[in-house]
């Protein structure tokens, strides 16, 4: 179903950016209303204004933080403006200097400076998502100028939108010191059914992570799987039209190919392309019997030994590689792979070793075999120039 396609990939449908899309996803609504509710416990949140689903993960994950924030300060900083904006009714103006003063009277812990260079910075990064999210309207100005200029002024509206971006939660959270009390939330409530906490659980892994391991000799979510695999598969196939792939030691959904959304792996840029040649040639060394995977199909190799492999991969590749990768330092490649496939449970990483986890060997990629035999080529006739 295409509309819930729409709102698993979109944060919220803004009715005053796309009218027809509105309709159309909210008349579809009651088409699979009933399986969010059973099977994810998801809520769909429709107004005169947007219709949001409200995404709940399984499990928290490195990669579903804000992709274009850096340090835990940008998101104090979008908490203050979403709070600044509460007293704000819908299409109310108001100037930069008067978020800038609400954040400075409010910021908890460091004395926040505008004469700092970062902070601007931040900020300037912050309210850039905003507006894109659709919750700020810039009116007058341009919020860029203040990165460089502190008394740089503009002119925002309110759209009434911020009061949405935020889910309610069913317990008080001002007691909460790690995002683990999130995840233990629904566990808490005693009017829940443990087995319906489960399958939800088990769906919204599914469906928010790049793969579900089994984690341990007993593990219930996992165990979950296997035993309602026909009808999991009966659901995603039904209403999303995707597979279910389940392992020995893992699960995890795939798009056929007529299917895309905004954020998959892969994606078609270079980065992710890498990834891909690392897995083909992890995969191709366990074959040859250079690589050995222990019982839970892990692989354990030291730090230096994948450091090496980069520069094996490197080496063979990177002819094919967009310029920007192709003359990238190698400490900066290596960091950006290894950064990458740990966030998306490739790899894990430790301060000795590297854990290489099942997933890299379901997605390889590699170029044709005339590629390898022409950049033979150049390097004999390289070496002949020579």
């Amino acid at each position: 179903m295409k509309e819930l396609e729409l709102l698993l990939d979109n944060f919220w449908i803004i009715k005053d950016e796309d009218k027809e899309l509105f309709y159309q996803i909210k008349d579809a609504i009651p088409e699979f209303k009933n399986f969010l509710a059973e099977k994810l416990g998801y809520h769909i949140i429709q107004n005169t204004q947007l219709i949001k689903l409200e995404k709940i993960p399984g499990k928290a994950e490195a990669w579903m933080g804000i992709q274009e924030f850096d340090n835990p300060m940008e998101y104090a900083f979008l908490c203050l403006i979403l709070m600044f904006l509460e007293d704000k009714g819908k299409e109310e103006q108001f100037v930069l200097s008067s978020i800038t003063e609400f954040i400075e009277a409010n910021y908890p812990g460091e004395k926040i400076d505008w004469t700092l260079f970062r902070h601007r910075k931040s900020l300037v990064k912050v309210l850039r998502f905003a507006t894109k999210m659709g919750m700020l309207k810039v009116d007058d100005g341009d919020e860029s100028k203040f990165t460089n200029d502190a008394s740089t002024e503009v002119l925002y509206e309110n759209t009434g939108l911020s009061r949405y971006f935020t889910r309610s939660f069913s317990m008080n959270i001002l007691n909460y010191t790690s995002y683990k009390d999130f995840e233990k939330e629904e566990e808490l409530d005693i009017d829940k059914d443990k087995g319906v906490i489960r399958r939800q659980r088990v769906y919204r892994k599914l469906l928010m992570s790049p793969v579900v391991y089994k984690e341990g000799d007993f593990d219930p979510d996992f165990d979950y799987i296997k035993k309602q695999r026909s009808s999991i598969e009966n659901d995603l196939e039904k209403y999303l039209g995707l597979e279910l792939h389940v392992h020995k030691n893992c699960a995890m959904v795939v798009l056929p190919q007529n299917k895309t959304y905004k954020n998959i792996f892969p994606d078609g840029t270079t980065l992710k392309d890498i990834i891909l040649q690392m897995n083909y040639m992890i995969t191709n060394m366990v074959k040859t019997g250079k690589l050995k995977p222990d019982n839970d199909d892990i692989i354990t190799i030291s730090k230096p030994f994948f450091e090496t492999m980069v520069k094996e991969l490197k080496a063979l590749n990177s002819a094919g590689w967009s310029k920007e990768y192709r003359e990238m330092d190698f400490e900066k490649l290596y960091n950006e792979i290894i950064h990458f496939m740990e966030m998306i449970n490739m790899i894990k990483v430790s301060e000795k070793e590297v854990k290489i986890l099942p997933l890299c060997g379901k997605v390889v990629g590699r170029y044709p075999d005339d590629f390898y035999s022409k950049e033979m080529e150049r390097e004999v006739a390289l070496d002949e120039a020579k």
